[in-house]
C-alpha cells in the first residue's frame, strides 16, 4: 500500500490539533479539502482514525497507534530528504542560504564574497522566503544555512549564532497623525492597529508585534501579510501600521509609507542557523566555513 507523506502530515496536523479548522489554518489548506484528505488516508487504512463530534475530531484507537507513530516516521523522511537535497547542492558545489526580506542586510554581499574567497569552487544560491516560513527554509531542510531574525520557530533545534542587533523602527501610512515626529514612543503605539504575520509563524509574529514590550497591553492586528510587497501595499492603504528593522527604510522604501525611529522598544537580533552535522561531514564542513565569514564580517 503507497500512501502519499502529505496524507500522514495532515493526519499528524489534526491529530495534535484535535480540531479540523486549526488543523486546517496550521496546514493554509480550506477545511473541506482537510476533511477529504483525512477520509482518504482512512479510506487507504480501511480503519476509522477520528471519531468526529461538535467537540473535535477525537482519535480512535487505530488512530492513537498511528499517531504515535507519526513524530518519528515524519522526522525520518524530513531527514531523507534533507540529505538527498543536501547531497545534490553539495555536488554540484552549491551553498544554499535562505533569508528572509534583506537578510544580513548590507553585510550580506560581504559575506557571500568572503565565502567566495575561502571556497572558491562553491557558489551561494540565496533563496528568500515568505515571512510565513521564519526559518526561510532551513527546518524542512529546503537550503544548508540560513540568515534570520531572532528568535523564529524551531529555532532550539537548530545551531543559531548571532551576529548584530539592529534598532527596530516603525512604519507607518505617509498620512499617518505621528509620521511627522522625529522619534516615537512605543506606548503611544500600543492602540494602533498592526499589519502582522501569518498566526502560525508563534515567537516570530509576537516579536514583530513587541508583544512583550507593552505591559500587557492587547495587540490589535489589521490584516495579515507574508510577503513584503502586501506588507507595504497594507500599511499605505491604512490598515495598520508595523514595526521593521531600520533598513528597511532603505530597502523597503516607497510611497504611501514612512518609516520612523521608536524609542521604548528592543533592537531586533539577526542570526545565521543551520542543522547540526557530524564535525566530519564534508557539507557540515561547507556551512561551518559560512557561518565563520558571518562572523568575521559582522564581528
Amino acid at each position: 500500500m503507497d500512501v502519499d507523506t502529505r496524507l500522514l502530515r495532515y493526519f499528524a496536523a489534526v491529530a495534535e490539533e484535535g480540531n479540523l479548522t486549526r488543523a486546517a489554518e496550521r496546514l493554509h489548506v480550506s477545511q473541506p479539502a482537510l476533511t477529504k484528505q483525512i477520509r482518504q488516508l482512512e479510506s487507504l487504512l480501511g480503519v476509522a482514525l477520528f471519531t468526529r463530534s461538535r467537540a473535535g475530531m477525537a482519535l480512535t484507537g487505530p488512530g492513537r497507534a498511528l499517531a504515535a507513530r507519526m513524530p518519528g516516521l515524519l522526522a525520518d523522511w524530513a531527514r531523507a530528504v534533507r540529505e538527498t537535497k543536501s547531497a545534490a547542492s553539495r555536488a554540484a558545489r552549491v551553498l544554499r542560504v535562505g533569508f528572509l526580506a534583506s537578510a544580513a542586510n548590507e553585510a550580506t554581499p560581504r559575506i557571500v564574497a568572503a565565502f567566495a574567497e575561502r571556497r572558491p569552487r562553491w557558489r551561494v544560491e540565496m533563496r528568500q522566503a515568505s515571512w510565513g516560513n521564519p526559518s526561510a527554509g532551513l527546518a524542512d531542510g529546503e537550503v544548508d544555512v540560513a540568515l534570520l531574525r531572532l528568535p523564529f520557530p524551531g529555532q532550539e533545534a537548530l545551531q543559531v549564532r548571532e551576529l548584530f542587533t539592529e534598532d527596530r523602527w516603525v512604519v507607518l501610512p505617509t498620512g499617518h497623525p505621528l509620521a511627522g515626529r522625529e522619534v516615537i514612543a512605543f506606548r503611544e503605539l500600543w492602540d494602533e492597529p498592526f499589519v502582522a504575520a501569518p498566526a502560525e509563524t508563534g515567537r516570530w509574529r509576537e516579536e514583530w508585534l513587541a508583544a512583550d514590550e507593552r505591559e500587557g497591553h492587547p495587540v490589535r492586528v489589521g490584516a495579515v501579510t507574508d510577503q513584503p510587497d502586501e506588507w507595504l501595499s497594507a500599511i499605505a492603504n491604512g490598515y495598520g501600521i508595523a514595526l521593521a528593522p531600520e533598513s528597511a527604510s532603505r530597502y523597503y522604501s516607497r510611497p504611501g509609507v514612512t518609516y520612523r525611529p521608536v524609542s521604548g522598544v528592543s533592537p531586533t537580533r539577526v542570526g545565521v542557523a543551520w542543522a547540526a552535522a557530524d564535525e566530519s561531514d564534508a557539507a557540515g564542513a561547507v556551512v561551518r566555513d559560512f557561518v565563520g565569514c558571518c562572523a568575521a564580517v559582522c564581528g
